[in-house]
């Protein structure tokens, strides 16, 4: 008999997450699913280099320590299990898992999705001089990984051959909810707007508690920091769904802390393409049904597109960064004078051993408000200094780590709280995303003795200027007819940013739908690229959602490489939306905030 409903717990929203959250789901959640998600696109480079020291490696170990102790549970109480922590070797991510099955006494069929690694791949995609989808940069030479996006089918297809747990390598994060939904519900490959809603639903709980409050504007109005409950998509057949909690667990689940994960980390969102649907959230509606419950319906789908997305990471020199406490007067300036003269110090002995410059350098006071550039207020009286550093040799940077700490005796006063010891040299690793023909994609699913065929690709070419414009409210031609005031923008919207690669996305959300006009009208994109023009040097856009009240930018070259190729303090556009917050946008006079 086919579910009508399904709840879906999520235990993890990155590599390092929480060891609690998967037994308080367990436990406390009432879950029919449980999924983890652990990869980022830098995660799979970390976790190659592993499986070059040990074959019998390259997946996230912690699934396995987390697991083990819960099997027993989770086969009393029939809970399915999707997670991508196979990373980069899901079939040995398997045999551990059968490992600590058998060790715990419990019988539980496991499958590993398999077709991510296009390694095998690498020399063909740079023969037919495959270029980086954003930027047209040229393939790259010192590969380290190559992975598509895999979808959801695979792994529905595994559940419906009897895993109880399904393990994959790169799939989009909110694949490991999807799957478990085309399973439970039936779900065919053109049933694009269930899709949409269904990957809408992942995409809320893939980050783990962000969608319970977790990195929420209203920050203060969060209740319980130290036992954060941990998000539930309670699913129906329809596609619609309901984003809870465990009851009696901290967090907060309301329309803003939901609206803005859905915001996070996405580019226009009238097309958010997915391996299996290309969404559209520009109608989406929140509505509180009750305490920690927002019921969550609109998402539209169109057909799939015919490429996969692939992720490339490869070698790129090497960078260090150091970090230490200046105090007392004027810290700001004395610390960006110590910077200046770290620079020019290595740059001397640099140039007399004949080696090249750096090839970025980064120099911000922390605590003096650098990385708001000219927006900056402070003048505190400590600040950390930080110096990152990028070269392509190694003994460059080695030498530069050496010299941090003689700046302590002839520089500037009050030099103390060295971070760590000597900055660590490691080697930048860069995001190169491309896109291939599907065919090139052959996915298959391993439960050891047991074939199990793994569903054909679909899609067709997809043309982004065929997409409908979405136009939101303008303010109307009188509406500061009784005189104007000036408010920051946090006191109209809440707002959440995040990254992707080089490029970064802020979602703003009005908190009342007559804000929207004058927010619309002061954040342009003009506006937003002149904010952050000491940041970003690539193109802003906006986009229009309607249905939530909702901005969303996205600008590129925004992150100085982003993730660890990026030598900034903020690499991952985590304090972009905090910044705009504080945009001054008039209002009228009489408008009651």
């Amino acid at each position: 008999m086919t579910k009508t409903t399904l709840r879906i717990g999520s235990a993890s929203g990155f590599w390092g997450d929480t060891e609690f959250s998967a037994a308080q789901l367990i436990e406390h959640g009432n879950i029919d699913v449980l999924v983890f998600d652990y990869l980022a696109e830098i995660t799979m480079s970390l976790l190659s280099r592993v499986k070059a020291k040990d074959p019998a490696q390259g997946y996230a170990p912690d699934f396995i320590s987390t697991m083990r102790p819960l099997m027993k549970e989770i086969k009393a109480r029939g809970i399915k299990v999707v997670a991508n922590a196979g990373g980069v070797n899901p079939s040995a991510c398997r045999a551990a898992l059968v490992a600590a099955a058998q060790a715990e006494g419990v019988d539980l069929k496991i499958a590993a999705v398999l077709g991510d690694d296009l390694m095998p791949q690498v020399e063909a995609l740079r023969a037919a001089q495959t270029k980086e989808m954003f930027s047209g940069a040229p393939f790259p030479q010192k590969v380290m990984s190559a992975n598509a996006y895999l979808g959801a089918f695979p792994i529905a297809a595994a559940l419906s051959a009897g895993a109880d747990i399904v393990v994959t390598g790169r799939c989009v994060d909110s694949a490991v909810t999807l799957g478990p939904l085309i399973h439970a519900f039936g779900w065919s490959a053109t049933d694009y707007d269930r899709l949409a809603q269904g990957s809408l639903a992942g995409h809320l709980i893939e980050c783990g508690t962000q969608t319970t409050g977790g990195n929420y504007t209203d920050w203060e109005s969060v209740p319980g920091w130290d036992d954060m409950g941990f998000p539930i998509a309670e699913c129906r057949a329809d596609g619609s769904f309901v984003i809870t909690k465990p009851e009696g667990t901290g967090g907060l689940v309301c329309p803003s802390t939901v609206g803005e994960q859905m915001l996070y980390e996405i580019g226009d969102p009238r097309a958010y393409i997915l391996p299996d649907v290309v969404c559209d959230f520009t109608g989406v509606t929140l509505t509180q049904l009750g305490p920690d419950q927002v019921e969550v319906k609109g998402a539209r789908g169109r057909a799939p597109t015919d490429q996969a997305k692939v992720s490339v990471t490869y070698a790129d020199g090497f960078r260090a960064m150091s970090l230490f406490m200046i105090g007392g007067i004027d810290a700001g300036p004395k610390a960006h004078r110590v910077g200046a003269a770290m620079l020019a110090r290595l740059r001397r002995y640099f140039a007399q051993r004949g080696w090249p410059d750096f090839s970025e350098t980064s120099v911000e006071a922390i605590g003096a408000e650098d990385t708001y550039g000219p927006h900056a207020r402070s003048n505190s009286r400590e600040v950390m200094l930080k110096v990152g550093v990028r070269h392509p040799m190694k003994d460059a940077l080695e030498l530069f780590s050496r010299e941090v700490a003689p700046l302590a005796l002839m520089s500037a006063p009050a030099i103390t709280g060295f971070t760590g010891g000597r900055p660590k040299v490691q080697p930048v690793v860069r995001l190169f995303s491309c896109l291939v023909p599907k065919a090139q994609v052959v996915t298959s699913i391993d439960m050891g003795e047991q074939t199990v065929p793994a569903p054909q690709w679909s899609g067709q070419p997809f043309n982004p200027a065929s997409l409908p414009a979405v136009t939101g409210p303008l303010p109307a031609a009188n509406a500061f007819a009784r005189g104007v005031r000036t408010v920051p923008l946090v006191r109209l919207a809440w707002g959440r940013s995040g990254d992707k690669g080089d490029a970064a996305n802020i979602g703003i959300i009005a908190r009342r739908p007559e804000f929207l006009p004058f927010i619309r009208a002061a954040l342009t994109e003009q506006a937003v690229a002149g904010y952050f023009a000491h940041l970003v040097k690539g193109k802003v856009e906006r986009f229009d959602l309607p249905g939530t009240h909702a901005l969303n930018f996205l600008l590129q070259e925004a992150l100085g490489g982003g993730g660890i190729a990026s030598i900034r303090m903020d690499p991952q556009a985590k304090a972009y939306a905090q910044m705009l917050l504080d945009f001054p946008v008039p209002i009228p006079a009489e408008m009651a905030i």
